[in-house]
């Protein structure tokens, strides 16, 4: 079971991304606003990030910086999760070091799979670190 910080202003949307993480076995934290996202990284140390972009208190860019900038967390896979979804604000988030970029409305499928994914290939990483 991975947990995964969920960081979105949208109770609802938050809600849904919730449930469908929990059904497929995962153990979810919530956070409203960016500073109770880097909040919950340091006390919850999560094993994936799924950031809205627009949120109150820090940008879910800001969070993303910070999160890259800081040696703790700076390998923790950040999935965007926005309605942003102009060409520079995709380029930019995966420039920032996020491992996926997703675009609302969303299929929540299609998220679980892009989660997955992201979790995958950050084991295969921590693996192939540990042996190096």
């Amino acid at each position: 079971m991975s947990t995964i910080l969920i960081a979105d202003d949208d109770e609802l949307l938050g809600a849904l991304v919730q449930f469908k993480l929990e059904a497929a076995g995962h153990r979810v934290v919530i956070a409203a606003n960016g500073a109770l996202a880097l909040d919950a990284v340091a006390r919850e140390r999560p094993d994936l990030v799924v950031l809205d972009a627009m949120m109150p208190v820090l940008t879910g860019h800001e969070v993303l910086a910070r999160l890259k900038a800081n040696l703790d967390s700076a390998d923790l896979p950040v999935i965007m999760l926005t309605a942003r979804r102009g060409q520079e604000d995709v380029v930019a988030a995966l420039r920032g070091g996020a491992a996926d970029y997703l675009t609302k409305p969303f299929i929540p499928e299609e998220l679980l799979v892009r989660v997955e994914t992201a979790l995958a290939q950050s084991r295969a990483g921590e693996t192939v670190a540990r042996h190096a």
